[in-house]
């Protein structure tokens, strides 16, 4: 029962047999082999994106941070929510990357709106040469409380910023389960809305460790090459990182694994009227869920083996009937009998 976070679960079959497969004979280093050449041509076809400069990287952190790195410069500013992952969960690595500082727009959910961001831009350049530069704008989908944009809402915040001639970056460490979410298309949820670049999370999902930085104009393709290189992210066995990718986009294993966490979290989330006190935080749109339960109910749940984060203090921390939030994340191979185990124990 370990709900902590979908980075905890197994590797797909098919992934580890794709690197198990790549480990066969002698391949070109650094990226010059023929199945990092398939791996980009898979990226691409799935995106729709036939001319888009893509590379592969093992971290989530790195993928966002050298594609904002590629789209600000020194002195501006990067627009993100306030909890972004970019923010406050990656030790300031587009800061450092970059160079540019982030800045923080506030709104419900994790989502913020066109008119914040149209506000904040407008803030930013009001400070003139004193403050940073308006750059880039970054948006995460699915966010950091398990909520979703729209296609209308990238689309609306993609607007905001073309109006200011700024880029739209997406950070993307759960985008199957987004796209799983909103029914839509990768294509349609990125250069169709309005992004100019995205991170593709494979990690999350199913995959060893890999992470695809796509930018749909081929012009930073050489931009994003030096600085993954001069960032110390060039991996000399890179097949190992692209047999991921070719295994991950081969029919549809990345949206097959992201429906299956969906699912496992609308069990949960339907199955929570059967526990007394609990209430979900946000809305849920795919497999990760902020719910207040009594603390009764999580010492229970623990005591029966399950694992996941609490926020705000302890199960000891207060009387059994008060909440107490927790995080609950499902991955690809998480069973209905592992939802229902903790329902159980929840329910008591």
């Amino acid at each position: 029962m370990i709900f902590a976070s979908d980075n905890t679960g197994p590797v797909h079959p098919r992934i580890m047999a794709a690197v198990m497969a790549a480990n066969d004979g002698y391949a070109m280093p650094y990226g010059n082999d023929a199945t990092t050449q398939a791996a980009r041509d898979a990226v691409r076809d799935l995106f729709e994106a036939p001319e888009a400069a893509v590379e592969f990287v093992a971290t989530g952190s790195v993928a966002n941070a050298l594609a904002l790195a590629c789209l600000a410069r020194p002195w501006d500013g990067v627009f993100c929510h306030r909890i972004a992952h970019v923010e406050e969960d990656e030790c300031g690595a587009p800061d450092f990357y970059s160079g540019a500082k982030t800045i923080l727009i506030d709104g419900a959910d994790a989502k913020f709106t066109p008119e914040a961001l149209e506000a904040a831009i407008v803030q930013c350049k009001a400070r003139g040469v004193h403050g940073a530069q308006p750059g880039p704008v970054t948006i995460t989908n699915i966010t950091e409380r398990g909520t979703v944009y729209t296609l209308d809402e990238i689309r609306a915040i993609a607007a905001t910023a073309k109006a200011h001639g700024l880029a739209l970056h997406l950070d993307g460490a759960r985008f199957a389960n987004a796209c799983a979410a909103l029914g839509c298309s990768p294509a349609e949820m990125t250069w169709k809305a309005g992004v100019d670049a995205v991170s593709f999370g494979g990690t999350k999902n199913g995959c060893m460790g890999v992470e695809a930085v796509v930018f749909f104009d081929p012009a930073h393709g050489r931009e994003l090459e030096l600085r993954r290189k001069r960032g110390g992210h060039l991996f000399s066995k890179h097949r190992y990182l692209s047999s991921q990718m070719v295994a991950y986009c081969e029919d549809d294993l990345w949206l097959e694994m992201a429906h299956a966490a969906n699912a496992r979290m609308a069990q949960l989330v339907q199955g929570l009227a059967r526990v007394e006190g609990a209430h979900l935080c946000h809305p849920v749109a795919g497999n990760l869920a902020f719910v207040e339960v009594p603390r009764a109910a999580h010492a229970r749940a623990f005591a029966a083996g399950a694992q996941y984060y609490t926020f705000g203090g302890t199960v000891a921390d207060g009387p059994g009937d008060a909440a107490l939030r927790c995080r609950i994340v499902c991955d690809w191979a998480k069973t209905s009998e592992d939802v229902d185990r903790l329902l159980e124990a929840w329910a008591g």
